[in-house]
């Protein structure tokens, strides 16, 4: 899973965007600072997944370049080794979603929260004005016996 929910689905294939696949493989390469082979190697790896054109051609992002360097920056600052720096970005990517998953819980639980405030609403002002409240009128000492009245 590379955390792109869905590369290019209903925008503009025209527009430019950080996703957007345009770089060949030798100027990802360029960009990112490492060797072409190795980018051949993270996509083996399923590290960095580009695009890939009719022809199986490497396209690579803005977003992909900059997951490049983190790998590398991971590998070679941190000392981690590959499989560790995919369960990272693994976990990075289920952290995203599942952030995303939460505000859009939020925004659900407001949207719910305001219906319900505005119904409340709507049931108050159709009270009758006319009623007067209850009190609770305090239980007396005294006792009552009822007894029912005799046929005479």
């Amino acid at each position: 899973m590379d955390g792109r929910g869905g590369r290019g689905a209903n925008r503009n294939p025209y527009q430019l965007t950080e996703e957007s696949p345009v770089y060949v493989i030798s100027v990802a390469a360029q960009l990112s600072g490492l060797h072409p082979q190795t980018l051949r190697q993270y996509d083996r790896l399923g590290l960095v997944s580009p695009d890939r054109t009719p022809g199986r051609g490497r396209r690579y992002s803005a977003r992909d370049i900059e997951l490049l360097r983190q790998v590398q920056q991971l590998s070679q600052t941190e000392g981690i080794n590959l499989a560790g720096i995919k369960r990272i970005i693994e976990l990075e990517n289920q952290v995203a979603a599942l952030q995303a998953r939460v505000a859009e819980l939020q925004q659900m639980a407001d949207g719910a929260a305001a219906a319900m405030r505005q119904r409340e609403a709507a049931v108050h002002a159709s009270y009758r004005r006319d009623l007067v409240p209850y009190q609770d009128v305090q239980q007396a000492s005294a006792l009552v016996v009822w007894r029912p009245k005799r046929p005479e």
